[in-house]
C-alpha cells in the first residue's frame, strides 16, 4: 500500500459509538435512547459534545456541563485519541462501542481537567512540539508557526481534512525515518516524483528517531482467547511508555524489534545481523519488491527477512499488537509503520497485549 493510500485509510478511520447517558443524570421518563455516532479514530471524545449534548439536553439535571465518558466503569482519558482508546480497551472489537456519557460529577482525581476544545487543541500542539523535538532535536518550526497556519492545521485535524493537513504540516519539515519502499512506490505512482508531503524523497535527511507512545496491558498465561480476558477497570493496569525508537539506517528493523526494544524488562534483544551481507541482500530484495507491486493492490507484503532475535524473559509472549485498528505482522518494516500509521501529532500510538506467566509463590 502506498503512503498516500495508507494515510487516507488512516484518516478516514471511524468507530461506531452507541452512547448512553448515565442513569444518575436522567431526570425524565422514559429513559432517553442512546445516541448513535460515527467517531473519527484520530479525534478526541470531548469533541463529540456538540453532537451528543442536544440528544440528551431535555433530560439533564440543572447545573454546569462538563462532559466525560466511561467504559465499563473506567473514566476515559480525553487526551488519548478515540481510536487508541478503542484499540486499547476492546481486546475483541465491540461494534458499536457502548460508552456512557456524563455531564456532571467530573472525576478530577482520575482525569485532568478539560476545558473543551481549547484544552484538546493545546494538548495536540504540545504533542506536536514534543514529536518535533524528538525528530529534529528542536521544535522551533512548530513554535514559529504563524497563527493562520496553526489555526488551519488544527482545523484540518478537527475536520479530518488530510489534504489541508499535508500542505500545512509539510512546512514543519518533520521527517520521520527513511522508508525506501514507500518512497519509491510514491514516485512510481505519482510520476512527477512528488510525495504526499511535497518533498524530494531522495534528498531527505532522515533522523532515525520515531516518536512512540506505547500502551501495554497484560493477561495471564491461562488466557487463550482475549475475549475471556478481564476488562481494564483501572488505569494502573496500563503501562504507558513515551519513548522514541532509534532506527539505524541501512538495517532491516522490524515492528517486533521496535516493540521489544521498548520493553527491555520483558525481552532481551540480541542482534544476529551480519551487516554487510545483510545490507546487500536487503538492497536486492527492496529492488525486486519495488519492481513487482505494492501492498494493497496485489495483496503482497513487504517483510524483513533479516531481523534481530529476541530472548524472551520468563516466557513472555506478545499476544496482540494493534495500531490504527490494524493488527500488523511483527516482521513488517518499522519504517513503513512509522511513516504510514502515525497520528496527526507525528506520534505512533501502539497498543500491546502481553501474555505473562503467573507469579509462582
Amino acid at each position: 500500500m502506498l503512503t498516500m493510500e495508507a494515510r487516507k485509510f488512516v484518516w478516514e478511520g471511524a468507530i461506531p459509538l452507541q452512547v448512553h447517558l448515565h442513569e444518575s443524570e436522567v431526570t425524565t421518563v422514559p429513559y432517553p435512547p442512546p445516541a448513535l455516532i460515527l467517531a473519527p479514530r484520530l479525534g478526541y471524545l470531548p469533541l463529540l459534545a456538540s453532537q451528543i449534548k442536544p440528544h440528551f439536553s431535555s433530560t439533564l439535571p440543572p447545573g454546569a456541563d462538563t462532559i466525560w465518558f466511561e467504559y465499563k466503569g473506567l473514566p476515559l482519558k480525553w487526551y488519548i485519541p478515540t481510536g487508541v482508546l478503542f484499540d486499547l480497551l476492546c481486546a475483541e472489537p465491540e461494534r458499536p462501542w457502548n460508552l456512557t456519557v456524563h455531564f456532571r460529577g467530573y472525576p478530577g482525581t482520575v482525569l485532568i481537567p478539560c476545558e473543551g476544545e481549547d484544552s484538546i487543541k493545546w494538548n495536540y500542539i504540545n504533542s506536536l512540539k514534543e514529536a518535533a523535538y524528538i525528530i529534529n532535536g528542536n521544535c522551533k518550526n512548530v513554535m514559529n508557526m504563524s497563527q493562520a497556519d496553526q489555526v488551519e492545521l488544527w482545523r484540518s485535524v478537527l475536520n479530518g481534512n488530510l489534504e489541508v493537513y499535508s500542505r500545512v504540516s509539510s512546512k514543519l519539515k518533520l521527517r520521520i525515518v527513511s522508508d525506501e519502499y514507500s518512497a519509491a512506490s510514491n514516485v512510481l505512482s505519482l510520476g512527477s516524483g512528488q510525495s504526499l508531503d511535497e518533498t524530494d524523497v531522495a534528498g531527505q535527511d532522515k533522523t532515525g528517531r520515531v516518536p512512540v507512545r506505547l500502551y501495554v496491558w497484560s493477561v495471564s498465561e491461562d488466557v487463550d482467547d482475549l475475549e475471556d480476558a478481564p476488562p481494564v477497570d483501572c488505569w494502573d493496569k496500563i503501562s504507558y511508555i513515551n519513548q522514541p525508537v532509534e532506527i539505524q539506517e541501512g538495517k532491516c528493523f522490524t515492528l517486533h524489534d521496535a516493540v521489544t526494544s521498548l520493553l527491555p524488562e520483558y525481552f532481551l534483544v540480541n542482534s544476529l545481523i551480519d551487516e554487510e551481507p545483510s545490507r546487500k541482500r536487503g538492497e536486492e530484495e527492496k529492488k525486486d519488491l519495488f519492481e513487482d507491486a505494492n501492498m494493497g493492490k496485489d495483496g503482497g507484503e513487504i517483510l524483513c527477512q533479516h531481523t534481530k532475535s529476541c530472548s524472551k524473559s520468563d516466557d513472555v509472549e506478545i499476544k496482540l499488537i494493534r495500531i490504527q485498528g490494524i493488527e500488523p505482522k511483527l516482521v513488517i518494516p518499522f519504517s513503513w509503520v512509522a511513516n504510514n500509521l502515525m497520528n496527526p501529532d507525528y506520534f505512533l500510538h501502539i497498543c500491546v497485549c502481553l501474555k505473562v506467566p503467573r507469579l509462582k509463590i
